[in-house]
């Protein structure tokens, strides 16, 4: 059936690339996009809403008022390097001192406050999206969220405890987002476009982060009501919109869009297997997913890379201040480059990989290599990035391009590999893995603002070395038990008998076993089972090590 389903693509339109399932995919790129801005909008933010701490030589006692109520803290404040101190005047540092007056310690805290809401979601956002259907979970939740982010700055001025509630909610209801993509693709994505269309949707993320953190660092400065409230009031705005467009064009799947063709809707329909499109009639194996070593890889490769890309996202803009010294309209810019790279990267990568896939070349190891590659690379480049001093600062930003482009390789390994495993509950599957790769959203602030009190390039030292300690550990678990096949838990009862009893199924390629499973899952016509089986048989005649007992099968279903 891989044969066939490649065949069929040659005959495709040159258009392929304005068919619905990918339009659907734009319109999600976009929807991750303003996701992230909620997200990371904060990153940024609080660097310009939050009064910074001056450096002494000796032991300072710091008195901030939050809110009418009055921290008092005590900290010995290391040397700084002062020959460093010159370079914000050369670079016309602007003169944004920031409004509130929050120790460390809470800002960690503010940045977190997203991440206790996002874990609690992320299994329900799976759930929900598989009962009612993706479109109507992610309306209700990012527009819940968007309506949150618009009010920050009316909390922000009156308590800070406002803040951390709103970020709660905001984290709530941006959490639905990724499980009901996935849930979204397994009823809209032929199986070998899997990675393409889930990786162009996914990439808005990173293209949230580039506007995010570049349009942050000149609204600071320039932006209305005060400069940063305005980082607030376009995102969500911006949010609001996009879910417009949302409402009117994106459907749970192609039986339900008034806009699709029916070559498209066939095409679909051809290519994903039964068992997918009757999820909602089987229970979930839960015990099943508990006992997968497949899906414990993806665990722990989410909870890794998490840890490493929330210490990046959210905490880098700190470290660009304080250590490399830069000014809050060059922190923006800066902290935007490493996701341009990885921004286009992403695309391109899922773009290979599925070529690669359709060559022959099997499912699992491409994760593997993918997973490898976005983690093992990165974790040498921190650690190299941590030893740059502010005066060769331009170094330590080139060796951060280049580590966040290289993270992207893991948008085709862990990230999609849900759907590779268990497709008809790629959406919970999802829910699960980010559930635990939240614990590092919120783990990776509270870290940082832990052990970085001092401010100064030794400590950031100690955070680099961390994450590559964390990247290392979910590398080697990925690379020993992650999968790229259909587990026999996730295929339907008649397909996993078959799977039992019939060696080419759970020993071959990943297109022999493509080709058998979609031959259990074709409708009973008459004249459909003939012409399919003959193509089948032409197939497997085609495939070297197709042994005669798997054609006679075959011919049998």
């Amino acid at each position: 059936m891989a044969w066939i389903l490649m065949k069929r693509a040659e005959k495709r339109s040159k258009f392929v690339f304005l068919t619905w399932r990918y339009r659907i995919s734009y319109i999600g790129f976009v929807g991750m996009l303003l996701m992230y801005c909620l997200r990371v909008n904060m990153s940024l933010a609080i660097v310009c809403m939050v009064k910074p701490v001056h450096h002494a030589q000796n032991a300072t006692e710091v008195i901030a008022n939050v809110t009418g109520a009055t921290y008092i803290y005590n900290r010995t404040i290391v040397p700084v390097d002062r020959n460093c101190d010159d370079l914000t005047e050369k670079t016309g540092n602007d003169t944004h001192m920031g409004t509130f007056e929050w120790p460390r310690s809470l800002q960690g805290t503010v940045l977190a406050a997203y991440f206790y809401g996002y874990i609690i979601t992320q299994v329900p956002s799976g759930l929900l999206a598989r009962r009612f259907g993706s479109k109507i979970v992610i309306i209700i939740g990012l527009g819940i969220a968007a309506i949150g982010t618009i009010l920050i700055p009316l909390a922000a001025r009156w308590n800070v405890y406002c803040v951390l509630a709103l970020r709660v909610v905001i984290g709530l209801g941006s959490a639905v987002t990724v499980p009901a993509y996935h849930n979204l693709w397994s009823q809209w994505a032929p199986v070998f476009e899997r990675t393409k269309l889930a990786t162009i949707s996914i990439a808005g993320s990173t293209t949230g982060n580039i506007i995010m953190f570049f349009l942050s660092g000149f609204l600071c400065v320039y932006g209305f009501d005060g400069g940063w409230p305005s980082i607030f009031y376009l995102s969500g705005i911006g949010t609001l919109t996009w879910l417009v467009f949302w409402t009117v064009f994106v459907y749970d799947s192609p039986d339900k869009h008034p806009y699709i063709s029916e070559e498209e809707r066939r095409e679909i329909h051809d290519s994903i297997d039964k068992q997918v499109k009757q999820a909602k009639n089987e229970g979930i194996p839960w015990l099943d997913f508990a006992k997968s070593p497949a899906v414990w890889a993806i665990i722990i490769g989410h909870l890794c890379n998490n840890y490493v890309a929330y210490t990046l996202m959210v905490c880098l803009p700190i470290y660009m201040r304080d250590v490399l010294k830069f000014d809050m309209k060059q922190n923006g810019l800066f902290m935007a480059l490493p996701y341009v790279l990885m921004s286009v990267s992403v695309v391109f990568g899922g773009q290979i990989v599925d070529i690669l896939r359709k060559r022959g070349l099997k499912t699992g190891l491409i994760r593997k290599i993918c997973q490898t590659l976005g983690c093992m690379v990165p974790a040498v480049l921190l650690i190299g990035a941590g030893f740059v001093t502010c005066q060769q600062r331009m170094a330590a930003v080139a060796l951060f391009i280049i580590a966040v482009g290289f993270t992207s390789f893991t948008k085709s390994a862990y990230v999609v590999n849900h759907l590779d495993i268990a497709p008809k509950y790629a959406g919970i599957l999802y829910g699960i893995s980010n559930t635990f790769g939240t614990i590092s959203g919120f783990a990776a602030p509270l870290v940082v603002g832990k052990m970085t009190t001092h401010g100064s390039r030794e400590e950031w030292q100690i955070i680099f070395y961390i994450c590559a300690a964390i990247y290392t550990i979910g590398t080697i678990f990925y690379g020993v038990f992650a999968e790229g096949e259909v587990q026999p838990w996730a295929m339907g009862g008649e397909q996993r008998a078959y799977s039992i009893s019939n060696p080419v199924l759970g020993s071959g390629s990943d297109q022999e076993r493509q080709s058998l499973s979609k031959a259990d899952s074709l409708e009973p016509a008459d004249d459909r089972l003939v012409r399919s089986g003959t193509d089948l048989m032409r197939s497997l005649e085609e495939v070297d090590n197709a042994s005669s007992d798997s054609e006679e099968a075959v011919v049998n279903c």
